[in-house]
């Protein structure tokens, strides 16, 4: 069964850090660009981090760039987002999602050929 499965999110306080993970199943993990997405709602959603089948090739958007990371093992057939110096701005809701694109064609056109359901990041005091 085709899945990409969110983990990670949850509360955390401004300037602390979060992990996100994203579990990919049933599809050639390999072959596709994975990206972090971000929305809420009354807002344009956001590509905040894409990157390449091979990890060769980031893109961040300028909101996180020096703040978060992103990885991918395609043994293990995930994706890491690391969060650092999170604000409250960075809250929203982050899926996951797999595109045959370039990172930067996929963070900010939203190509989706999956995505996941998403977990909830809230950066609050």
């Amino acid at each position: 069964q085709l899945q990409l499965v969110e983990s990670g999110g949850g509360l955390v306080q401004p300037g602390g850090s979060l992990r996100l993970s994203c579990a990919a199943s049933g599809f050639t993990f390999d072959d596709y660009a994975i990206g972090w997405f971000r929305q809420v709602p009354g807002k344009e959603r956001e590509g905040v981090s894409c990157i390449s089948t091979r990890g060769l090739a980031t893109y961040y958007a300028d909101s996180v760039k020096g703040r978060f990371t992103i990885s991918r093992d395609n043994a293990k057939k995930t994706v890491h987002l690391q969060m650092n110096s999170l604000k409250p701005d960075d809250t929203a809701l982050y899926y996951c999602a797999a595109a045959r694109s370039t990172t930067q064609s996929m963070c900010v056109s939203f190509p989706h050929d999956y995505r996941g359901q998403g977990t909830q990041v809230t950066v609050s005091s």
